[in-house]
């Protein structure tokens, strides 16, 4: 017998609940420190996995958690979409583009083998691969549910980007001083080489205020690249899916576009595509902006609480060992290309 809608509420919740109030324990964490390093989603998701592996969860809360790691992620993509502006692609330019194509291929078609070579499985080595090579958490978090990743292989790849995250932030504006950049050339380099969009600002305005502000605005342009990638990803799970049917002697599965096309992407690019003509007020889109990383905080939230210690602990050094390769490939490839197309 289908749950009534009212019941349905009173079935999420609690675990609904559960993970906003650790979004806000989050949130102020994160607003207490002293200087922007760590962003809200991975302190909530290191909470979670915390309360998880010292009290299990009761069973009238588990409904709500799974809800928020899944729906409530969903939606809070699409919200992200008020935020961004494809008219700052062409802001940007070419330049930045060029140099996104490149960290892009480097990502996913290097860290394809190099992931095959690691013995990882291909949903947490894309994973890894998205969050370095596109905007660390959110990237993730938009791939995640069209491959039915599991949350252990989220907290994973939303780990290893945080890692190399903080080792960006210091040695970025080191290493740009070293090399004598201009703050154009620092900006670019930042704002497609570091993952997270907090870690960006911060690797970036610690350079210099002109860096910061080209660094955040590549950031964007990178963030656009989710609509593509996801959609991709889409088709190639349903072909993997089909794959897998045929070898186990199953009828071949027939396409169903529901199944492929990830509508909550598309609800993402939609919003995108209104706020590049100016249809959402700037202080709307700022508030659309500010619900949708306290949305995307909570669903983190939900998947720690949700990840088993025991599960990351099975996988092993190697997914770390990915993120390092990739992430250090991506920071020589985005360069190097500064310095074949003349910027350096």
């Amino acid at each position: 017998m289908s749950t009534s809608f009212p019941g349905k509420i009173v079935e999420i919740l609690p675990g609904f609940l559960a993970a906003v109030i650790i979004a806000a324990a989050a949130k102020m964490l994160e607003n207490a420190l002293p200087v922007h390093l760590v962003g809200g989603s991975v302190i909530a998701l290191f909470i979670g996995m915390a309360v998880n592996y010292f009290f299990k969860a009761p069973s009238f809360v588990k409904a709500g958690i799974r809800f928020t790691s899944r729906k409530i992620l969903k939606f809070a993509i699409i919200l992200l979409g008020a935020s961004l502006n494809i008219s700052t692609v062409l802001a940007v330019g070419r330049l930045s583009l060029t140099v996104m194509i490149f960290t892009l291929f480097t990502c996913f078609g290097i860290g394809y083998f190099v992931g095959r070579g690691l013995g990882l499985n291909w949903k947490l080595s894309n994973l890894i691969s998205a969050g370095t090579g596109i905007c660390g958490g959110s990237a993730i978090a938009a791939i995640a549910p069209v491959i039915d990743a599991k949350d252990s292989d989220i907290a994973y790849a939303m780990s290893a980007t945080f890692l190399f995250d903080m080792a960006m932030i210091i040695l970025f504006p080191v290493m740009g001083r070293w090399m004598n950049l201009s703050d154009m050339a620092y900006g670019l380099w930042a704002g497609t080489a570091v993952n997270d969009t907090s870690s960006v600002v911060a690797a970036g305005y610690a350079y210099s205020e002109a860096a910061g502000d080209f660094a955040t605005m590549v950031k964007l342009t990178r963030s656009l690249s989710i609509i593509p990638t996801v959609l991709i990803f889409a088709l190639i799970h349903i072909r993997l899916k089909q794959q897998e049917a045929a070898d186990n002697g199953t009828e071949r599965m027939k396409i169903q576009w529901k199944s492929i096309i990830p509508w909550f992407i598309l609800g993402f690019a939609g919003l995108a595509v209104i706020n590049s003509f100016g249809l959402i007020p700037i202080s709307t889109s700022g508030l659309l902006k500010d619900l949708s990383k306290f949305l995307m905080i909570a669903a983190l939230a939900a998947i720690g609480l949700n990840t088993n210690f025991k599960e990351l602990k099975s996988s092993g050094l190697f997914p770390m060992v990915h993120g390092l390769i990739i992430s250090v490939l991506v920071v020589i490839a985005a360069i190097a290309v500064e310095y074949f197309i003349g910027l350096i």
